[in-house]
């Protein structure tokens, strides 16, 4: 099976080097910077119709009336199926697919009866086992005319390609994180495309890499060894992604789940780190687990689909989450023996409401496996003690859900930590309960030393996390607008924010692997300051240590500058946080009165927040004169859900907030501040965002 999607080959080049949100814009940006004149107005579906019916069987078109002219590349267009329906309601008998109908199950609102037929003409394009030859050929005719309308800027692709490879220190490794007996940490190599998983022995607190001179061939660590090379499982694949990697809990195994195929279903394997044997976890009863797989001569179907999964509270046993038709995941499993010639699967657990998404977890201090079930509006959590996960695994549940109460569930020293918005808070509350089970009725606010609440749920800061160690909690959320670290002392009850020095930046809580830590890691970035980790002792918080910063070839952060703005909305009550950075010669032109380009990007949907952080795709623009800005819209959550939810953020009836910020973002540097005009100024929105 080949399977094909609509990419731009400089795009899908540059894919390895490009995290998060794609906010470059390369297409867009050197579009702008060429002045490229190849993109015309697609014609209507009637005009081309009627000159070409053919057409419509998907094959990119070019014209052109003389010599003297230039080439019209014309976008493929795909069929209308106009009798092609869903179906809003009640499905009769005669409905192909029953699957189309979408309600939850504990709805109390009655479903349409008669149904309403609803047009879907192009819902013959929705192919989930890639193997529609008409769907093929349709993508294969897009990347066909999306090569040929960009072939004139391939010369600038391949500059701005070897600019971005020169500031990416490729062979370096991340910060190093003990767990047990041993520092874990992962290596990237230049010129390979994927990552390696190491370990090395800790001989003591600190580890200590200054042995190491960057070459690719040494050792970071004293005693290194890699456990699991991703770019030896990607030898001989056309594609291969490592979903999660997990150690077990005595470390002589490592679990990972890998998709060989780009379909999203991932295979779970578990490799001996004394022996190096590598087994595959197979289905042990297909009839009992997931819908029947579609025959595939390139997949074993006998092969065990997961997409999340935990090791148990030993060696023994491992918790993996299974997915439906949808691609949903749907079920929890318990595979108790997973290593001997007898597994035992039991099924812990099944979500039969479409609308929920499940996932598994594990409590940090091992003690709990967590089952979440969620929609964007409401969720459960169901536990189960791993103490007696081997004798009597019995799941139980936090507290059952309610209309639209969104709940997360951590434990420490038989506690639950509940970060929630029950009572239709704005933002989510920090409250703590016994660990038990149906305890809705037992959860209380967490408070400080004062008796005051230090999460209630307001609009002043946002609560997104909590992480349980033995003394601390650390707790991770936003206030004005910028993410922000909390360190809560459990037994004194005082909690104090962590400071940093610049105005704008993204900051967050690194990977921890151990309850009994007596210090936190924090990684830390801004739009000028390129990632660090810092360590912060938790017996003094100012006692703080720069464990690794990230080497940015040929940067100089004195050469560039950045701000942070608030640009009023339309509504006369909204400010829109504006993040911008800039060579410093670039400013002195605006200053003196010179409009210069100006790349402007925005997302706004999910309540995904865009931070305002480091980025090294950005310097070639930057490096050319462009101000680049991230205009923070409602929609996402950089002002906590309150600028995301109705009946002022960014949602449902609420969408047009969204789009009317990012243009008053727009107008505002050029008809306030004047700093570009409509014809330097590009726009990047993507996905569900402003695109």
């Amino acid at each position: 099976m080949n399977s094909v999607t609509p990419t731009y080959s400089f795009l899908s080049k540059f894919s390895r080097f490009h995290h998060q949100h794609s906010r470059c814009g390369f297409l867009l940006t050197t579009l702008l910077v060429s002045g490229a004149h190849a993109f015309v107005p697609r014609p209507s579906l009637a005009a081309v119709h009627s000159s070409n019916p053919s057409f419509f069987q998907m094959t990119a078109h070019s014209t052109s009336t003389s010599a003297s002219t230039r080439t019209i590349h014309v976008p493929p267009v795909p069929r209308r199926d106009e009798e092609r329906v869903v179906y809003a309601g009640v499905l009769p008998p005669t409905a192909a697919d029953r699957s189309l109908l979408r309600q939850a199950n504990d709805s109390v609102e009655p479903l349409l009866d008669p149904p309403r037929p609803i047009p879907d003409p192009y819902g013959w394009l929705r192919d989930d086992e890639r193997k529609d030859p008409e769907v093929i050929r349709h993508l294969e005719a897009e990347n066909e005319y999306s090569r040929a309308v960009t072939s004139h800027l391939l010369p600038l692709q391949e500059t701005l390609y070897k600019e971005f490879l020169s500031s990416i220190q490729e062979t370096d490794y991340t910060t190093p994180r003990p767990r047990g007996d041993y520092w874990y940490y992962t290596r990237t190599y230049q010129g390979s495309s994927y990552n390696t998983y190491c370990r090395a022995p800790k001989t003591s607190s600190e580890f200590d890499a200054k042995g190491w001179d960057g070459n690719k061939e040494k050792s970071v660590l004293d005693g290194e060894v890699t456990y699991l090379d991703v770019n030896v499982l990607a030898e001989g694949k056309a594609f291969c992604d490592v979903g999660s990697v997990k150690v077990s809990p005595s470390h002589k195994y490592v679990a990972y789940s890998v998709d060989y195929l780009g379909d999203e279903k991932y295979e779970l394997h578990v490799r001996n780190l004394e022996s190096g044997e590598d087994v595959v976890l197979e289905k042990l009863h297909p009839d009992n687990h997931d819908a029947e797989q579609t025959c595939d001569e390139e997949k074993d179907t006998n092969l065990l689909e997961i997409d999340n999964f935990v090791w148990g509270k030993d060696d023994d046993t491992l918790y993996y989450v299974t997915m439906d038709e949808q691609h949903r995941p749907y079920r929890l499993f318990q595979r108790r023996n997973w290593h001997h010639s007898t597994p035992v699967d039991t099924l812990l657990k099944e979500e039969k409401d479409d609308l929920f998404w499940c996932s598994v977890s594990k409590s940090l201090d091992g003690e709990y496996i967590f089952f979440d079930m969620a929609s964007k509006e409401t969720s459960e959590v169901w536990f189960l003690a791993t103490e007696t996960e081997s004798s009597s695994p019995e799941i139980k549940c936090v507290a059952p859900r309610r209309n639209k109460v969104l709940y997360e569930v951590e434990h420490g020293k038989g506690h639950w930590y509940i970060v929630t918005n029950v009572g239709n808070s704005p933002n989510m509350k920090l409250m703590t309960s016994p660990a038990t089970h149906n305890s809705e009725d037992q959860w209380t606010l967490v408070l400080d030393s004062q008796n005051i609440s230090i999460f209630d749920g307001s609009i002043s800061k946002a609560l997104d996390s909590v992480t349980v160690l033995n003394t601390h909690l650390v707790l991770e959320g936003r206030e004005g607008g910028i993410p922000r670290v909390w360190l809560y002392e459990i037994e004194s009850k005082i909690s104090k924010r962590l400071e940093f020095d610049e105005t704008a930046y993204d900051v967050g809580l690194g990977a921890h692997y151990e309850s009994d830590a007596t210090s936190v890691v924090v990684t830390y970035d801004s739009m000028l300051t390129p990632p660090s980790s810092i360590e912060i002792d938790l017996g003094d918080y100012d006692e703080r240590k720069v464990l690794k910063a990230k080497a940015v070839p040929g940067y100089d952060k004195e050469l560039f500058g950045c701000d942070r703005l608030e640009v009023p909305s339309r509504d006369g009550k909204t400010h829109i946080p504006v993040s911008i950075v800039y060579r410093r010669d670039t400013m002195d032109k605006v200053k003196s009165g010179e409009s210069v380009p100006l790349h402007l990007y925005g997302y706004g949907s999910y309540g995904a927040c865009i931070e305002s952080d480091f980025g090294i795709t950005r310097l070639p623009l930057l490096n050319r004169g462009m101000i680049y800005a991230i205009a923070h819209i409602r929609g996402g959550g950089e002002m906590g859900r309150q600028w995301y939810e109705e009946p002022c953020g960014g949602k449902y009836m609420c969408k047009k907030n969204t789009f009317n910020d990012f243009v008053d973002v727009a107008r505002f540097f050029v008809e306030d501040r004047k700093w570009t005009t409509p014809e330097k100024l590009s726009c990047e929105g993507r996905s569900a965002g402003v695109s």
